[in-house]
């Protein structure tokens, strides 16, 4: 198939490889038109993705029209929050009947929406059966290196699921496909917030036991969004649930965990960020994701404690305290 990834980040990048090593046609398109043509003369992704060469045939381009021409499947791979933009200039720019792939993990803020449901406003012309999202424990820099992966694209109709699904399984990517849209999406954004608590577990020295405990109950509260928004709980007990959770909640190569070690160290946000150059969707959703529970009457203890430290500078330590001093209860409510 021909294929456009647009957005030239170190997932993108690893997506549009993959999809390349599968025998699609692929062109990535990165917004930075000098950063483009750097990456096109090395064959690699010299900024996000050092040494590891693009698979041959695969182009990198700066021009939006260009890069959809003709595509047969589309994935956006921008941060979460940049979707409803790049997929509203890319509106006219596409074919009624071309497949599309969401690889953002995140709550749009405001709306709140999922990335499907921005996908939904944003592409009228569209049929919703046509929007995916793909999802699952895979750090980009192994799917750029080709280690075995396995993750899941869902969508609301499952044939378009399983067809999507079949476009990006093959050699070390394993792909499984599924119906529960939202159920996945929901677990791709959410870990992001308990990778960021898990990194400021470490960093504060509190111990294996309390990383345990966090990824643990950072999944029922997870669930329990997720439910309340309509999805099947098992699936946040598969790849995109727990799966990814403890990847990204355990992982060195976990950005989120990143940006908690750092917190959990003393340092600032804002100085946290702004080493690290890339997109954290753990802080963003923190909020987004609070508030959607806020709204859904969600108990998200976990969720509302990263969310004072990020946002109102509550203390690690006195976060910590509101979390042990929480009213007992059963483990399944």
């Amino acid at each position: 198939m021909r294929a456009a990834v647009l957005g030239s980040g170190s997932w993108g990048t690893a997506l549009a490889m993959q999809l390349s090593r599968c025998g699609h046609s692929v062109r990535i398109w990165d917004h930075d038109v000098d950063r483009a043509k750097r990456h096109a003369e090395a064959g690699e992704n010299i900024q996000y993705l050092p040494g590891v060469s693009y698979p041959e045939g695969l182009e990198v381009v700066s021009d939006l029209e260009v890069a959809l021409s003709g595509a047969e499947i589309v994935v956006t791979a921008v941060p979460s929050q940049a979707v409803r933009d790049v997929m509203g200039r890319s509106a006219e720019l596409m074919a009624a009947d071309t497949r599309v792939c969401c690889a953002a993990k995140g709550v749009e803020r405001g709306s709140l929406m999922t990335m499907d449901e921005v996908l939904v406003e944003v592409l009228p012309n569209h049929e919703p059966s046509l929007l995916t999202v793909i999802s699952g424990p895979s750090f980009a820099f192994e799917v750029a290196r080709d280690l075995p992966t396995a993750v899941v694209v869902a969508g609301t109709e499952e044939r378009i699921a399983r067809e999507v699904a079949g476009v990006f399984h093959g050699g070390r990517f394993r792909v499984y496909h599924s119906t529960d849209i939202i159920g996945v999406e929901m677990g791709g954004a959410l870990k992001n917030v308990m990778a960021i608590a898990c990194g400021i577990c470490y960093a504060a020295g509190l111990g294996m036991n309390a990383r345990a405990a966090l990824v643990t109950r950072g999944l029922a509260e997870i669930t329990r969004l997720a439910v309340a928004r309509g999805a099947n709980p098992l699936t946040l007990a598969g790849l995109a649930g727990m799966g990814d959770l403890v990847l990204t909640c355990t992982g060195d190569l976990s950005r989120n965990r990143r940006v908690g070690l750092a917190l959990g160290q003393g340092r600032a946000l804002s100085d946290v960020l702004e080493q690290l150059g890339q997109v954290a969707e753990g802080v963003v959703t923190a909020r987004s994701g609070r508030n959607l529970g806020v709204r859904l009457g969600v108990d998200m203890p976990i969720t509302e404690q990263i969310y004072l430290m990020l946002y109102e500078s509550k203390p690690v330590p006195v976060a910590l305290d509101d979390l042990l001093e929480r009213r007992r209860r059963s483990e399944l409510d």
